[in-house]
């Protein structure tokens, strides 16, 4: 689930009113400021960033002795709190030259930056965010990997994330420049992650950033602060079971649906809102991987409310279908809840193609996505559904209508089938122009071409043929004839699917699923 880059909001200060028309021109003046725009001009190299690193040092002890020995007297510190806010401007020219930060380190600066975080003013705090997010920028440190290590290894070291945390919670969004230090401070512990992806534990577990964007999702009113913290969440939350657990221990998961659910029956009004609902369903597809989190789903009555939002058929269907499907996968009692409130008979009908895209999602992707996730969703049932009343439901789908559900599962089978062939057809011409390709690139690429569907399609008729009924046996043999296939083809797909399961879940399980299909590789020879 790849999150898009957040749009980067340019502050800048206001510019001067111009001057009246009839006001005289001082060519001094002129002569002066360009002058002094040129001297600006400096050559960054390592004797500019030594000026620059005591300049800086000289102007942090002025302001922390005038503030020691004024301290009720604001007036008498002001003048060096200016001119550190000058010093901080001016080291924003050393993101035009990332090769020094390695230099930055060992002068101690960052050390002093990061210090400042935490300044009583905050004004100079926000000027210490702002320049972490430019010395961090993706743009900047992308081409100099090496150095932003070094950078970002040091900013972590001196505590910088644990103080830019605790920075967020004196900045308010009724401020105009708090509000954009917010955004900021969300940025560069994105930079950060993008650096270092293993901070992301470490700043949930030395921080409480999970319960600020927590409280901030709460917040019914849509800002860009809002969809910026659903994003850095789903960042923190997509690739640590960690920080998907301790999520769900502070309630995370019905913060989750209370977050979604304003959406159930109405759709977002722009485009960064929408991307905001969209983060949203990351977060939550993210969260519900650990076991005990599919647990909390489903007594937050999780399965309803998704049901509830296919049903108002709005922009959030498909959104809704992908949190099923994981909230099913490997956990029984959802599938049985979603059985037992009549899920069957919402996701059926979007099975059999009736598929209410939007205009905005009306893209040959979206439905095959749908489709993907759909068939997903039905193998999760048959895997967890094994028996009783709620099998005989599930199963009776596939024989009502004249097998219709059959019929439509040998239309996709077909369609994958061919997708797949055709990517096969590809290596084999390939290879005939002594081009190498090694089988894991060759699953791989299959897997991307389309195979993946068409597993979960075997493994659903799987599922119909060892349930050896008599009328979905004969439907399915009809229709593999039709095509000029037998069920060695099915047997086939099945068995490069069981050769391919990894043990990501450990040895047992993935025993258990090899086992499974196995069954069905016996039962259809």
């Amino acid at each position: 689930m790849d999150l898009p880059p957040p749009q980067k909001r340019i502050r800048s200060a206001s510019p001067q009113p111009p001057p009246p028309f009839d006001a005289p021109i001082d060519l001094s003046l002129l002569e002066a400021l360009e002058k002094s725009q040129q001297n600006a001009i400096e050559t960054l190299d390592l004797k500019t960033l030594k000026r620059l690193a005591l300049s800086l040092e000289r102007r942090l002890n002025a302001n922390t002795a005038a503030r020691l020995k004024y301290p009720d007297n604001p007036e008498k510190f002001a003048d060096s709190e200016l001119e550190l806010h000058e010093e901080l401007q001016k080291l924003k020219i050393l993101a035009g030259a990332p090769e020094l930060y390695p230099d930055l380190v060992s002068l101690g600066t960052v050390n002093s930056i990061t210090g400042l975080l935490n300044h009583d003013n905050t004004d100079i705090a926000i000027d210490a965010v702002t320049l972490l997010q430019d010395l961090t920028d993706a743009d900047v440190i992308e081409d100099n990997e090496e150095s932003a290590q070094v950078l970002v290894d040091a900013l972590i070291e001196n505590s910088a994330v644990e103080l830019l945390v605790q920075n967020l919670a004196r900045l308010s969004d009724s401020d105009p420049d708090e509000s954009a230090a917010i955004y900021n401070t969300l940025s560069t512990i994105e930079n950060l992650i993008e650096v270092k992806p293993s901070a992301s534990e470490l700043v949930c577990e030395k921080t409480k950033l999970l319960k600020w964007l927590q409280a901030r999702i709460k917040i019914r009113e849509f800002d860009s602060n809002k969809q910026y913290a659903s994003e850095i969440l789903a960042i923190l939350l997509q690739n640590s079971a960690a920080n998907q657990k301790r999520f769900g221990q502070m309630n995370g998961v019905d913060t989750l649906l209370q977050a979604v659910a304003m959406y159930k029956s109405k759709d977002p009004k722009m485009g960064d809102e929408e991307e905001m609902v969209e983060n949203l369903f990351d977060c939550l597809c993210c969260v519900l991987m650990p076991l005990e989190n599919k647990e909390k789903f489903v007594k937050a009555e999780g399965v309803e409310l998704m049901i509830i939002i296919m049903n108002q058929k709005k922009l959030c269907y498909g959104s809704a279908i992908r949190a099923l499907d994981f909230a099913m996968t490997n956990y029984p009692p959802a599938c049985e809840r979603f059985i037992d409130v009549m899920g069957l008979k919402t996701a059926f009908p979007a099975f059999m193609g009736k598929v209410p895209l939007s205009k905005k999602n009306k893209k040959k992707q979206s439905k095959e996505e749908l489709e993907e996730r759909l068939l997903s969703l039905i193998s999760s049932l048959f895997g967890g559904i094994l028996r009783g009343s709620r099998r005989e439901r599930l199963l009776s789908k596939f024989v009502e209508n004249e097998c219709e559900k059959i019929d439509r599962l040998m239309e996709l089978y077909m369609r994958y089938s061919d997708r797949v062939k055709e990517e096969t057809d590809r290596f084999d011409e390939l290879e005939l122009d002594d081009l190498e390709i090694d089988d894991d690139e060759k699953y791989n690429r299959k897997l991307e071409s389309g195979l993946y569907t068409l597993q979960l399609i075997a493994v659903i008729l799987g599922h119909l043929w060892t349930s050896e009924h008599p009328r979905m046996r004969a439907r399915i043999e009809l229709l593999l004839k039709q095509q000029k296939l037998t069920k060695n083809d099915v047997k086939n797909i099945l068995q490069e699917y069981h050769d391919n399961i990894g043990d990501l879940d450990g040895p047992e399980e993935k025993e258990r699923a090899q086992s499974k299909i196995s069954k069905f590789i016996s039962a259809l020879s």
